[in-house]
């Protein structure tokens, strides 16, 4: 497994290295540098450096690659990490594995007021999370091998993200904005936890993913978005079911689901939405049963002389239409940048779980009916360092320790104070003025 892993990055880092070597020049119009204008969040708009048409603050700057060439605008930027899971208790298990995310993204201008924006994300899960998932503890969401996926974490696509958007000025503070993916985000929750700065080391997923931004990844997706001065109103639709154990193909359906979401950017540094989202048979061993889905966040970035504080409060609730069942999460999560090299995150979710949990690796039996059995608490804290390795990329190495609030109603599976630690090597392509 140690060899396979060190293949896969070898690659992974050469190519990355190779991408950097185009210069990375400054882009007119665009460059975050170039944002005091009296419009923030228009820029913001046309950056478009998170997945969909999702947005941030203002003041949050993704490093990245970027140059030109002719009259395009091109960038690069993703994260990908090496880790090595340990959890205790009955239900603990250890793996070494990757998660990765890679989008190159290609921008010019069309006449005076019109952008077009061509963006793909890719994702090597596929090949470097063995067995169809990692282990995590309390995570519920998916499928793998024909059976509920418990305690673990589904890898992403091959194909994350195949979009092309196009952006049309009304006005100098309004723009219009249409959004066409194959694959793709729809108007549903926050930026999804890969692309969060406020979750940016964190290798692992949140347990709410699936109450709250499990859509980033769904086919056939067409949005429509109206940007006018500091907020943002979105209307999405798209097919509804989640992506089938086959990772490396391109899912397709058609437009069955929809969704909306109310965006708001009231200062250079704060971002908040409302979204709301009806889901047609998201998961495939429930294909009977629809979900509505209702999110709400709010997120804080500071800048700072030498490094950089981004945090975030998202709350999530899904609803099974059939049964009327409803469950909730509640998530916090903080990354702090320091003396240009550090950076300590922690996370703290409080979520609903259900009697998936008891089946283990069980299948479900015949009519088996998903109920709330208590909620988990799970408490994160991690710390990494930039270590010099390769020019255009940073490479951090750190490690998080995750312990867990468990109701009584799961004592018996998992034992009073289980508990997980993952040790990993994060690599990040910057360019020179990014590069912290």
């Amino acid at each position: 497994m140690l060899v396979r892993f060190g293949s896969i990055c070898a690659v992974l880092l050469s190519s990355v290295a190779a991408f950097a070597q185009h210069d990375s020049m400054n882009m007119p119009g665009m460059q975050r540098e170039q944002k005091q204008d009296s419009q923030p969040m228009i820029t913001e708009t046309l950056h478009h450096a998170t997945s969909g048409t999702t947005a941030g603050p203002e003041s949050d700057s993704p490093p990245m690659l970027m140059w030109e060439r002719a009259k395009w605008r091109f960038m690069f930027h993703g994260t990908a990490f090496i880790t090595a899971q340990q959890q205790s208790g009955p239900r603990g298990a250890d793996k070494i594995f990757s998660t990765s995310w890679f989008m190159p993204m290609a921008q010019r201008d069309i006449g005076k007021r019109g952008q077009i924006t061509f963006r793909t994300m890719l994702s090597l899960e596929p090949a470097t999370v063995t067995g169809r998932y990692y282990p995590e503890l309390f995570q519920q969401g998916e499928t793998a091998f024909g059976r509920s996926i418990i305690d673990g974490q589904h890898p992403h696509d091959l194909f994350m993200e195949i979009a092309a958007i196009y952006d049309f000025k009304l006005r100098d503070d309004t723009v219009l904005t249409l959004y066409a993916a194959p694959m793709g985000d729809p108007a549903l929750g926050p930026a999804a936890f890969p692309h969060r700065a406020s979750a940016s080391e964190d290798p692992l997923a949140p347990l709410g993913h699936h109450l709250q931004d499990s859509t980033h990844i769904a086919a056939d997706v067409l949005t429509v978005a109206l940007t006018h001065k500091f907020f943002r109103l979105e209307a999405s639709g798209f097919h509804g079911r989640e992506p089938d154990e086959n990772r490396w193909n391109i899912e397709s359906g058609r437009i069955d689901s929809w969704s909306t979401r109310f965006t708001v950017n009231p200062a250079t540094n704060w971002s908040a939405q409302y979204s709301f989202g009806r889901l047609a048979s998201p998961e495939a061993l429930h294909a009977d049963e629809d979900i509505e889905r209702m999110t709400a966040s709010l997120m804080y970035n500071l800048p700072t002389a030498h490094g950089e504080w981004s945090s975030m409060l998202l709350w999530g609730r899904n609803r099974n239409l059939p049964s009327q069942l409803v469950w909730n999460s509640y998530l916090a999560e903080s990354t702090l940048r320091f003396k240009e090299k550090n950076r300590i995150w922690t996370r703290i979710e409080n979520v609903d779980r259900t009697n998936e949990l008891l089946l283990g690796k069980n299948p479900e039996p015949p009519a088996f009916a998903e109920n709330i059995v208590g909620r988990v608490q799970a408490y994160s804290l991690g710390y990494d360092r930039e270590v010099p390795l390769l020019p255009h990329v940073s490479t951090a190495l750190g490690a998080q320790v995750t312990w867990y609030g468990v109701p009584d109603s799961l004592k018996s599976r998992y034992g009073e104070h289980p508990a997980g630690v993952a040790v990993f090597l994060r690599f990040r392509p910057v360019s020179n003025m990014h590069h912290h």
